[in-house]
């Protein structure tokens, strides 16, 4: 066409058209960026959260103590630091459920961006004061507040990037997207190792700065820990990237303007607190070692409760679509009859998502754990090349997953990642006795399997849910199976008692979870070919 007999219409669309294509790449630049801070940061603690422990849980040792006594109060204060750990990890995953919906709820109603530049802060500022932490509950706190944005950096990167690039990408996009978070992992077990390589290197140019030579010693005791977690501030920075070159989501945009964002509501947001306090802070609260009436001593009390916990939660972090739903219905801005299949839709995902959140978080994250335990004494790094080697294996199997999936179809590809998950925690836990090149195989090819499903929830949990609700809801779905997990992860230390503390036992048992995932799946649409709902 001769340039002279243009329409303005096509300069425009002409001159727009590299600024859309590079938005996209600084879009999907930010959220790779914000997933695999995401993945450091989760993957920090269940690295460092024994020495950690072991320094702030340190029992009193009253003098003339006889060796007998010295025993009992050691292995009292370890079963009281796997107690410990196990409600760090579950207030983790509650405040990650709760964090999902609240900033998945502040992405449909502000927009995507804004509100993951303040998931990001959150998440980083308050790992980073992990560091100064000085009680095992002062870390559980901390953890919980920084999970809020960990949860919700997820459902917002996810939205961002799948609304922004086109269809037939989402496949390929869906495997970074799982694929970066581990990445993460992978860089906190190298940074891990690192620090304790040049741990007098760092102490000499602590000192060297001026600081002194107590704080220095506070700072890097029991393998770096504090310092660990203060670098997970880093992250925060990323901010200033997002703000300044990151566009909004156009999908979202159109939906502003047509005024479907205007039926959320800030008092909705009750239900989400109810659903944290009253429903998942009283799971926690029954099966965390803090002291507790005699009323709730009976086992079936505390499962009942359990019970009840669980549905408060689900009700509560569901209210703000529901609420959503139910005004936009009424003000004619989605199809009347538009709730149901929704709520559905949103069950569906809390239950494939457990399944997989129950087997990870409940079993293969006390791996690093349980390789310190059969790891000869004088052995270094067990932890570290346990973590890298997970974190390997999961890079290639969260890929591997979303592309099976865009090629064989959603429900067929969960299926064979939760027959492989079984299968290869089975050989993980079945097949060691001891620390060395087979364990750290079989890890790689759990953390593969396991891993597989993160790149398969950013190609499916999208495509269940129309874009003036796709963050809270794909926020809710993703993450209440989080929910699920806390209580899969404090059972741990449970069943660890019951087969005297054997973690192959304890994790075999927990895989079994992956049956019912094979189940579930084939009650869910399949979505592959579909465009994302409007």
């Amino acid at each position: 066409m001769n340039r002279e007999f243009e329409s303005p219409e096509t300069t425009v669309g002409r001159d727009l058209a590299p600024r859309a294509n590079a938005g996209k790449w600084m879009a999907l630049t930010a959220a790779l960026l914000g997933w695999m801070f995401d993945g450091f940061e989760m993957g920090m603690f269940p690295l460092i959260g024994q020495p950690a422990l072991a320094e702030l849980l340190q029992p009193v040792t009253p003098e003339g103590a006889s060796p007998e006594q010295l025993a009992e109060i050691k292995a009292d204060a370890a079963a009281m630091a796997r107690q410990w750990f196990g409600v760090i990890m579950a207030t983790f995953l509650v405040g990650a459920a709760t964090g999902g919906v609240l900033f998945g709820w502040l992405g449909d109603r502000i927009g995507r961006v804004r509100a993951m530049s303040l998931s990001i802060f959150t998440y980083a500022i308050f790992t980073g004061l992990c560091g100064f932490a000085g009680a095992a509950w002062q870390i559980a706190v901390l953890r919980f507040i920084a999970s809020f944005g960990m949860g919700g950096e997820w459902s917002l990167g996810v939205a961002l990037v799948i609304e922004i690039w086109p269809d037939k990408s989402r496949a390929f996009l869906a495997g970074l997207i799982g694929a970066a978070a581990n990445v993460g992992f992978l860089l906190v077990g190298v940074l891990s190792m690192s620090l304790l390589a040049v741990l007098d290197g760092t102490r000499d140019f602590l000192m060297a700065v001026g600081m002194s030579s107590e704080t220095t010693g506070r700072l890097l005791a029991n393998q770096g820990w504090r310092l660990l977690m203060m670098a997970g501030a880093v992250p925060a920075l990323l901010i200033f990237f997002i703000r300044l070159c990151v566009p909004e989501s156009a999908k979202w945009e159109h939906e502003r303007r047509e005024g479907r964002t205007s039926h959320w509501a800030t008092v909705d947001l009750l239900g989400v607190l109810a659903g944290c306090c009253f429903g998942a802070g009283l799971v926690i609260y029954l099966w965390s070692p803090l002291p507790k009436p005699s009323v709730l001593a009976p086992m079936a009390i505390v499962i009942a409760l359990t019970l009840v916990g669980v549905a408060v939660a689900l009700i509560g972090y569901m209210y703000p679509v529901l609420c959503y739903l139910r005004r936009a219905e009424e003000a004619g801005s989605i199809p009347t009859g538009s709730t149901r299949p929704n709520v559905v839709r949103l069950l569906l995902g809390a239950a494939l998502t457990g399944v997989a959140l129950l087997g990870t978080w409940g079993a293969l994250q006390w791996a690093p754990r349980w390789a310190s335990q059969l790891a000869p004494e004088p052995a270094r790094y067990a932890k570290e090349y346990t973590q890298i080697a997970s974190a390997a294996g999961a890079i290639f199997g969260t890929i591997a997953a979303a592309l099976v999936g865009g090629w064989i179809g959603r429900r067929v590809t969960y299926t064979l990642v939760c027959l492989g998950s079984l299968g290869s925690a089975l050989l993980l836990y079945q097949t060691n006795d001891s620390f060395g090149g087979w364990f750290l195989f079989t890890v790689a090819i759990a953390g593969g399997m396991t891993a597989a499903f993160y790149g398969w929830f950013p190609l499916y949990l999208p495509e269940l849910f129309r874009t003036s609700v796709r963050a809270t809801s794909q926020g809710f779905a993703f993450n209440f199976g989080r929910i699920i997990a806390a209580i899969g992860t404090l059972q741990t230390a449970t069943l660890m008692k019951l087969f005297d503390d054997s973690f192959p036992k304890a994790g075999s048992v927990l895989c079994a979870v992956y049956l019912v995932g094979v189940v579930v799946i084939w009650f869910g649409p399949e979505t592959k070919g579909h465009p994302l709902p409007d």
